[in-house]
């Protein structure tokens, strides 16, 4: 298994409630390193959301330097929504009910508590599945200094698409310098689609796409799943860390 390697520092992880975009009370995992954070890092989770699994990434990239805070993304959905932490379908059925600006509003007001709180001037924003797709389309907000995209889908599922859904497409050309990693057998991200973002990418020499052939998707995060990938997974960080590294 390949996990994210944990770096040098010690780590305080706590649980917090964030003030979201509209005043929600939105619950979210924060990860300090001991010393001063040489920058900060929002992480948006996978459509399972906030879960122990998310607990220790926020450990292991904190362990790097960075201040982490990872907010849940279904914060305003249905108590049997958001309780329905083994069921991906009930989630799935709920994802175009999402308001984007919202959801992008809760990554921004993630970045602004690690900016009060941890004393950071930069903050990227990396996620994962569900969350690399809000990445791509955050990575175009104006708040974010770098983006990172874990197979995030470049074209949304059509059942995932509601009234306030917005397309990483529309805003791709437009994003801060982004790492967009992908698996070559991922049905979520077709061949098609990441030559679209490639395409929107042409004059963009700040962003790189990078992609992994044999991998499907979900292939990092995740050590547990089937999908796994160790030797995808540790290159796919060590290019991570790299690119997330403050000029």
């Amino acid at each position: 298994m390949a996990e994210l390697a944990t770096g040098t520092h010690e780590v305080d992880v706590e649980h917090i409630v964030l003030k979201g975009a509209d005043g929600a009370a939105v619950d979210a995992i924060h990860a300090r390193p001991d010393g001063m954070p040489h920058s900060g890092l929002v992480l948006h989770p996978d459509i399972m959301g906030v879960r122990p699994l998310f607990d220790d990434l926020c450990r292991r990239l904190a362990t790097h330097g960075f201040a982490v805070c990872c907010p849940e993304p279904f914060a305003r959905a249905p108590v049997e929504v958001l309780a329905a932490t083994d069921d991906p379908a009930a989630r799935m059925a709920y994802v175009k009910e999402l308001d984007d600006e919202l959801q992008i509003g809760d990554l921004e007001a993630a970045a602004d508590y690690l900016v009060v709180h941890d004393d950071v001037r930069e903050v990227a924003v990396l996620g994962f599945c569900m969350g690399g797709m809000q990445v791509l389309k955050a990575a175009a907000s104006g708040r974010f200094d770098r983006a990172v995209a874990f197979y995030g889908m470049v074209v949304p599922p059509e059942s995932w698409i509601g009234p306030a859904t917005k397309l990483p497409l529309d805003t791709a050309a437009e994003v801060c310098p982004t790492l967009a990693i992908f698996g070559g057998r991922d049905d979520f991200t077709p061949a098609a689609d990441i030559e679209a973002l490639s395409a929107a990418w042409a004059s963009r020499p700040d962003c790189e796409i990078v992609l992994y052939p044999e991998a499907e998707h979900g292939f990092v995060h995740a050590p547990e799943r089937p999908s796994h990938r160790a030797d995808d997974a540790a290159d796919a960080w060590t290019r991570v860390l790299a690119f997330l590294q403050p000029e």
